[in-house]
């Protein structure tokens, strides 16, 4: 009975070093670990796309998102739209509008942070076709992690319903332009309204004719 429990004893003294050199490792292999890497990379991705032709006259699609990254010791974000009108003549009135407002919450000291935002509109062989390619990007950067609230995001979601009904509305481009516009202004009140923070707002526009 004693052997039997001196063996049971070894062996526990040997999980026990083998557990004591692992930890050890691990502890070896977070110190080597860049702050950056240990802080994490985050992405986030928004691509609306229509294509208005002599099939689908009409071809109207919008997006509104927001992503909380947290904390981040590098982020790659991108809101990327292209509307196209394609093979239409003057009497078809194609019309194609693609609208993309990306919200980005973020938080770190120093992070490494690459945006894109770009808004495409494309007339392919297209006469008298209306165009509008929209992108909004906003960008809200804290030193410590947080959230917005469940009242910011239900004003957010109001807007969100507005752009919606905006796209189908059947203005013409360029007054779209002017409404999108201010729809933007109004998220980045929300925005500035809900943190303390500054909010990087990139917007690029373009539209067929030209306005």
């Amino acid at each position: 009975m004693n052997t039997h429990r001196n063996t049971r004893t070894s062996s526990r003294s040997r999980n026990a070093l083998r557990f004591g050199l692992l930890a050890a490792g691990v502890a070896t292999l977070a110190s080597a670990v860049p702050a950056q890497a240990a802080e994490g990379f985050r992405s986030a991705r928004d691509d609306v796309r229509t294509t208005a032709n002599h099939f689908h006259h009409v071809r109207v699609r919008d997006s509104f998102t927001v992503h909380q990254l947290g904390a981040v010791g590098a982020a790659d974000v991108r809101n990327q739209v292209v509307a196209t009108g394609a093979g239409c003549g003057a009497d078809d009135a194609c019309r194609s509008v693609a609208l993309s407002f990306q919200i980005v919450t973020l938080a770190g000291e120093h992070v490494h942070l690459n945006a894109v935002n770009t808004g495409r509109a494309v007339n392919d062989h297209c006469t008298g076709c209306q165009t509008l390619a929209g992108a909004y990007q906003f960008i809200v950067e804290t030193p410590r992690p947080v959230r917005l609230d469940r009242d910011t995001l239900r004003r957010l979601d109001a807007v969100h319903r507005r752009l919606d009904d905006l796209g189908r509305s059947g203005l013409p481009a360029a007054e779209l332009k002017k409404r999108a516009d201010a729809l933007a202004t109004e998220v980045t009140g929300i925005l500035k309204n809900a943190h303390p923070a500054e909010v990087t707002v990139h917007r690029h526009l373009q539209g067929w004719p030209g306005h």
